[in-house]
């Protein structure tokens, strides 16, 4: 039989993190009331005119450096059309000829086999990154046969990162999405959280023998989870491969992820390719942005965005950080993975190192084994575990000392966890879990549990 090839590429949306929006100044909060932070521009007044957001280009252009992009000095903003509710103006601006970075890489990491001690990097690339409007929300409610629309949302400002087809299965596209997640957050050019739309992936899959053109693609729309997408994109190259086995042909549509039922649904197809009829955006000059060369000395600094000076400010990127934390701690590559993963993990893993006399390699065990699994098995998140970084530094410290054993140790631990304000110096005392050091002490134990076992003890000499 001859293998199949498949073929991943994404389109991601992030939602940039700003207090207004792209063209206005109305405000961006998630949930709050419908239409509450709507303005005349967003609702598409007649003569309300567009006003660049300088902070969206701020932390698209920031976003551009740390993929590796080409940043372009020059970059056009154009007006996409389409019809449909949560659209007043009935087009998007966009940057569809001219964006504003472009021909980028981001690199990211995955386990081979599951195991998390091979790890393989690789490498997708980025064709460019655009900024564009949001759309409203609809909300379709069949039980009245009508749709409400709320614009909250419209016109936020989004940057498209469009990646090339250089992924081939569910779990390399979840990975690389994991990694640019963390970029944005790490940059704070977008929140990124998918529970609240602020990152949303488009899965183009398709399938082809080795050596033949691509075949047809289809789009997964919208999925709002990195779990889906890796299941959304396996589902949909298992599904080609079954349909083109028994002589079926895909069609190029777009599909949804159903989560509940683990499988992507037909929403409508591309044949009749949908006529956006790009043009420029007449009420928008190009935009143009400048490094420490070109800056001119006449212009005032506040009113220009300097290519250079984002740069200059670039924190570590995720990459950097976890390099910093092997080289630093001696701890595993993998666990460096685990840390930066858990929002907050690696800030209550440092704290517990400063407060500790144990090694950083033995305090990263008890994080990632018993903390992490207590924080999992509650489903909570690092900053809402019961047990602070002091209170398990306290507690590792003991075990240092030897006060105690490992087992009394995962005790006291299980003991805090109920949250009870206890230290971990109390619990032991209130317990008895202490190790004992004296040899006196110890041999009188022992005497006392001889002597008073006579019959067995002369058993035993007999025996």
């Amino acid at each position: 039989l001859i293998p199949w090839v498949p073929v991943v590429g994404l389109e991601i949306h992030a939602q940039i993190s700003s207090n207004s929006k792209l063209f206005s100044g109305s405000q961006v909060q998630f949930a709050a009331p419908p239409n509450s932070l709507v303005s005349f521009f967003d609702a598409s007044l007649p003569g309300t005119l567009p006003v660049l957001n300088r902070r969206c280009v701020e932390a698209a252009v920031m976003t551009g450096l740390a993929l590796n992009c080409s940043i372009n000095k020059k970059s056009l903003f154009d007006r996409k059309h389409y019809f449909y509710a949560d659209l007043p103006a009935g087009y998007q601006i966009t940057q569809q000829r001219v964006p504003i970075a472009e021909n980028g890489s981001l690199s990211y990491s995955l386990c081979i086999d599951n195991k998390m001690s091979q790890m393989v990097t690789k490498t997708v690339r980025i064709k460019q990154i655009q900024l564009e409007q949001d759309s409203g929300k609809s909300l379709h409610d069949d039980t009245r046969s009508q749709t409400l629309v709320d614009l909250n949302r419209a016109g936020v400002g989004l940057m498209e990162v469009v990646m090339e087809p250089d992924m081939c299965c569910g779990e390399e596209a979840a990975a690389a999405v994991r990694e640019l997640q963390l970029i944005l957050q790490t940059l704070g050019s977008s929140q990124a959280v998918m529970a609240e739309g602020q990152l949303r992936v488009d899965a183009n899959v398709s399938v082809h023998h080795p050596g033949e053109p691509y075949g047809v693609r289809t789009e997964v729309k919208n999925i709002n989870s990195i779990r889906f997408l890796a299941k959304a994109v396996d589902y949909e190259i298992q599904r080609q491969i079954e349909e083109l086995e028994k002589g079926g042909t895909i069609l190029n549509e777009t599909r949804a992820f159903d989560s509940k039922l683990g499988c992507t649904v037909p929403m409508r197809d591309k044949e009749g390719k949908q006529d956006y009829r790009f043009m420029p955006e007449p009420n928008l000059p190009p935009l143009i942005l400048y490094d420490a060369k070109s800056l001119p000395a006449n212009l005032n600094h506040q009113q220009v965005v300097n290519i250079d000076w984002i740069h200059e400010r670039l924190p570590d990127l995720p990459s950097v950080k976890r390099a910093k934390l092997v080289e630093r701690y001696g701890i595993l590559p993998e666990h460096s993975f685990t840390l930066l993963n858990e929002d907050g993990l690696t800030e209550f893993f440092e704290n517990v190192v400063k407060e500790t006399q144990m090694k950083p390699k033995k305090v990263i065990g008890w994080i990632l084994n018993d903390l992490l699994s207590y924080l999992k098995q509650h489903s909570l998140t690092v900053k809402e575990s019961p047990v602070s970084s002091f209170l398990l530094a306290d507690l590792l410290n003991l075990l240092e000392k030897k006060e105690i054993s490992s087992t009394a140790a995962k005790q006291v631990l299980a003991e805090l966890w109920k949250g009870e304000g206890k230290t971990p110096l109390e619990i032991v005392k209130e317990k008895k879990l202490e190790l004992m050091q004296d040899q006196k002490e110890l041999e009188q134990i022992c005497q006392a549990v001889i002597d008073g076992q006579e019959n067995e003890v002369m058993m035993m000499v007999l025996g």
